[in-house]
């Protein structure tokens, strides 16, 4: 059955010869591949350490906005337990900062975290397998972080040799990791004809659920590449929050009186839209220009 099935698609041309990227696009590619390995790594490090927090020291993160802090890696290095800040007390933690020259913060500070030792909930048994556990964790920590640090600095490299790339960088909401992930799984833009080339391979093509007589809801087909949808959904949702005319794309698409769109189904528009944008950007050469992309929406209420 199997060769016969294969032997009929290439007998009706019903094939087509993966696409390898080559130079520049196939070097953002793989570097854009081994960033998101370091980055899962990276998230998964971030798990344990949560876990960590929850059994041993619960009141810890809540001390914090950012547990990266450079002061709180210092304590947890040096006395991860409750029952190791309550052995130094205040000025023995106040002395690690004075010691590694770390000026932001203070006794006050050393204070909160003693304060918060003394009446933490957390576990009193295994202490030891507790300190060996939150040092592992922290060396991942640092390792992953570099690592993806150390990448971010190489893709950034790469994709400033990529003609007009920097253009779309330049728009507000759009960072290196959105474009370096586009690139990566569009490579060469050239070979596309027209964006809705780009939409279908993202998966993002819009497909109706018809069959006989019934009507379905049209939907985005997921028929594509994963990861380049979800960096183009992870671009829309950037721009929504921080570019002036994406926003008020978001928001016409969700509070326009006919087709109104709900919140995620707007995302997947902007989406699209980005794709557009991309696609004339790095073909033209042309800036962005944020006030023509909103003259061009089609607005059904005024046709």
């Amino acid at each position: 059955k199997d060769p016969k099935t294969i032997a009929g698609l290439m007998t009706e041309g019903r094939y087509v010869f993966p696409y390898m990227p080559e130079g520049i696009y196939a070097e953002i590619r793989d570097l854009n591949n081994l960033r998101l390995q370091a980055a899962q790594s990276l998230a998964r490090v971030k798990n344990r350490l949560a876990r960590w927090f929850s059994i041993y020291f619960p009141e810890f993160p809540s001390l914090y906005s950012d547990i990266n802090a450079v002061s709180a890696k210092l304590v947890l290095e040096q006395a991860p337990l409750p029952e190791d800040i309550i052995a130094l007390d205040v000025d023995g933690v106040n002395q690690l900062w004075r010691e590694a020259k770390i000026r932001a913060v203070g006794k006050k500070k050393a204070a909160q975290i003693v304060e918060a030792a003394k009446r933490s909930i957390g576990r009193k048994e295994s202490l030891r397998a507790g300190r060996i556990e939150i040092k592992g964790i922290l060396e991942d920590l640092e390792k992953y972080s570099s690592r993806e640090d150390e990448l971010m600095e190489l893709i950034y490299e790469a994709v400033s040799k990529v003609p007009n790339a920097d253009k779309l960088m330049a728009i507000q909401g759009i960072g290196i990791r959105t474009v370096a992930g586009f690139i990566a799984e569009v490579g060469d833009i050239t070979r596309f004809e027209d964006a809705k080339s780009l939409q279908k391979l993202s998966g993002m093509a819009i497909v109706s659920n018809d069959s006989g007589k019934h009507n379905g809801q049209s939907s985005i087909s997921y028929r594509g590449r994963k990861i380049l949808r979800w960096t183009l959904v992870q671009g829309a949702v950037s721009v929504v929050a921080k570019n002036e005319e994406f926003a008020a794309i978001h928001e016409y698409y969700t509070t326009r009186p006919r087709n109104q769109l709900k919140k995620m189904q707007s995302i997947v528009a902007v989406a699209c839209k980005l794709i557009r944008v991309f696609y004339t950007i790095l073909t033209r050469g042309v800036s962005y220009d944020g006030q023509k992309m909103i003259k061009d929406i089609v607005r059904p209420s005024a046709a």
